[in-house]
This record gives C-alpha cells, structure tokens and sequence, in this order.
C-alpha cells in the first residue's frame, strides 16, 4: 500500500531525529531551476503571484536566494512541514522502524520538488502549481510536473500491491495525469465529514487533520489491507458503512 499526502505551505525547522538516513529528492535539479528564477523576482512580484504579505514574500526571496546553498536549511521532508495534516501526523514522534517503514510508503506532493519520499532532504521554499515559468518551459508547473510524475507514482504503486490511498488535497491532482492513474491503479480515497444541524459537512480544518491522523494511523499499524482503514477512529471520527463505497470509504464525527 501506498499512501500520498500533500505539503504544507508552512514549513519548520528540522527538530533533529538521531539516526535518521537522509536521501536527494529524485527532481532536486527541477526544483533548484524553479528557485534560481523566483530569486530573480521582487518581493511585489511575489507578493502578488502567491497572494501573500510582502513579508511572506521576503522571506521567500530570501529562501530561493540561498536554496541549494551551505546557507541554506534543509531538512527531511516529512519534518519540513508544520501545516493542519503534518501537525496530526506527528512525524517527531514516530519511531525508527516507523520512519522506514513510512520511506518507502508515504509520498508527499509538492509544487516545488513534485514528489517527495519522507526521507529527501528539501530547502524551505512556497511555490505554487497555478506559476507559469520560464524554466517550467513557459507552461503552467502543474502541467510541467505531470508528465514527470504520473509514472513515477503508477510504478511505486504496481511494484507494491497496486493500491493506493489518496489523503493528497483536490488541486494537487493537476500534478498528475489523473485518469491514467485512475485507469492503472486502485485508488482509495477517504473523505472525512461532520455532522451539523443534521447534515454533513466538510470543514477543511477536519479535512487536514483527518489526512494526516490517518497517514500516522497507517504508518501504526503497517496497513497492507484496505479494509485496515475502517478502524480508523481518530478525533471522534467513525467509519459509516451505509455512506461508503469500497473506493470511496466515509468518515463521520457526530
């Protein structure tokens, strides 16, 4: 089983696991490229093309300056990341055996580097799929990465046992050509809901934690079988049988 989830735009400093073998992202060379161009940009440029203040731009300019550099603060992958998901997957907490077991089943998606195993040292950096840039070939960086991407995923999941389970978000989906994916592998995508007023809903908040609490859930139990993930029971979270299909599993929190 394979799992993939998405990066976070917040990123933390490595919190220095002992013991812990570092690996080179597979596109390290693609993402420098991405971050040689950006750290020619002002920080309006970039403020504008993120959407973010100009002192989240700073501080971007500043990481694509240094990116690749002894400058530079590199950690792991699965540490780098400090959003909703990766704060439930608690990945400081995992164990030695569980952080080798997670490398060479968790994936993680990002805009920047395209797919990262756990262990893959990474610079800090934002990046966004929507940029259209010169060194992405003057096309949009979700278009760039998808024809890199969609067979690297495809092999890792036929090599395995042919399953993947997708706690990746919606627009990360660009990154990849989704129907051939859909049309090699098996895809198990949860989705988490709560009940409101009668109703159910879907707040992104419960949506991030529930991926990364089920990404750790999986890593625990060292899950081959997807019938493994209705135990799932995390922040109140149930597995509802009438809600689901064998593709398409429903969690709800009363």
């Amino acid at each position: 089983m394979q799992i993939i989830l998405a990066s976070a735009k917040i990123m933390r400093d490595f919190p220095g696991i002992s013991g812990f073998i570092s690996t080179h992202p597979r596109f390290g060379d693609e993402a420098a490229a991405f971050a040689g161009e950006l750290a020619g940009w002002t920080v309006e440029e970039l403020a504008d093309a993120f959407g973010c203040s100009t002192s989240i731009a700073k501080l971007n300019q500043e990481r694509y300056r240094v990116f690749g550099s002894q400058e530079a603060e590199l950690s792991p992958a699965i540490f780098a990341y400090h959003g909703q998901a990766y704060k439930h997957l608690k990945a400081e907490t995992l164990t030695a055996p569980d952080l080798e077991w997670a490398c060479s089943h968790l994936w993680i998606s990002s805009c920047m580097y395209g797919l990262l195993r756990p262990s893959d040292l990474i610079n800090q950096y934002r990046m966004d799929g929507s940029l259209s840039l010169r060194s992405s070939g003057g096309i949009r960086v979700s278009e760039f990465w998808k024809s890199r991407l969609t067979d690297v995923l495809i092999d890792s999941v036929i090599s395995d046992d042919g399953i993947l389970v997708y706690l990746d978000t919606e627009e990360y989906r660009a990154l990849f050509d989704w129907k051939r994916v859909l049309d090699t592998i098996r895809v198990i995508e949860p989705s988490f809901h709560v009940v409101k007023n009668g109703k159910l809903t879907t707040p992104a908040v419960w949506a991030k934690t529930c991926r990364g609490a089920m990404a750790r859930f999986i890593i625990d139990k060292r899950l081959t079988d997807c019938i493994g993930l209705y135990d799932f029971g995390e922040n109140g979270f149930c597995f509802d049988p009438g809600l689901s299909s064998s593709m398409r599993p429903v969690f709800v929190r009363h």
